[in-house]
């Protein structure tokens, strides 16, 4: 499937059409961040680690119970 500069000035004039030109800069970062993070994922697997984030727990153990009180 071959896209010729026609289909995809097509495509970008969809894109526009639909998330505005305001949107676009917030999402393009947003999936540059997606991105990156997917990769270092991956990038850890294959290297046996895993990169977790500071706010999930780590695997294997419970979320610590918040008292239903509080």
């Amino acid at each position: 499937m071959n896209l010729g500069p026609a289909e995809i000035g097509l495509i970008v004039l969809a894109v526009m059409l639909l998330f505005g030109y305001k949107k676009l800069p917030d999402a393009s970062r947003s999936l540059g961040r997606s991105l990156r993070i997917f990769k270092g994922e991956v990038d850890g697997l294959r290297e046996g680690t895993s990169v977790v984030e500071a706010d999930e727990p780590p695997a294997g153990k419970p979320a610590p119970a918040i008292p239903a009180g509080t």
